[in-house]
């Protein structure tokens, strides 16, 4: 493959690849089965678009290959699940709950921004309550269908929560 070829082509997969990521976001509209399924199918695209043919042409021009934050595959920001989490004494999960559910709206919101929001919660009630624990709880209220979430919700700045419709 020529250079110019190897150019053109690596412009277009690019502008595939965040074609996708607008469609995530558009997945998220879903209704929750569909919305779990369409986001697995949309996963293996994008790894495969990046793992078999990206990464074809950036081997033969690595100069093509975009900065390392621009291309790195998300982080999981906290492995911590519910039953983890021991609570201290001055706080119920009734308590966290409320706060939650108080920051979420029918819109879909970032996890981190609300995770920010309500760390600041916590913070102002007295409550020593880390964003992991706030986020392995909001993980059990979506496993538990009491919350909408998409994408992993282990990965803050990729995921999103809202009320239930």
């Amino acid at each position: 493959m020529k250079r110019e070829q190897a150019d053109r082509i690596n412009d277009h997969l690019l502008d595939a690849w965040e074609a996708m990521d607008k469609a995530r976001m558009a997945i998220a509209g879903l209704a929750k089965a569909e919305r779990l399924k369409f986001n697995g199918l949309l996963h293996e695209v994008v790894s495969d678009l990046q793992d078999k043919v990206l990464l074809q042409i950036w081997e033969q021009y690595p100069d093509l290959m975009p900065p390392e934050n621009d291309r790195a595959p998300p982080e999981i920001c906290s492995e911590l699940t519910w039953n983890d989490v021991n609570l201290p004494s001055s706080v119920s999960e009734g308590q966290l709950d409320e706060i939650i559910l108080s920051l979420l709206r029918p819109q879909w919101q970032k996890v981190t921004a609300l995770l920010t929001n309500a760390g600041k919660r916590c913070e102002q009630l007295g409550l020593p309550v880390s964003h992991g624990v706030i986020a392995a709880r909001l993980r059990l209220l979506s496993d538990s269908d009491r919350i909408e979430g998409v994408g992993d919700l282990r990965i803050w700045g990729r995921s999103e929560v809202r009320l239930k419709d």
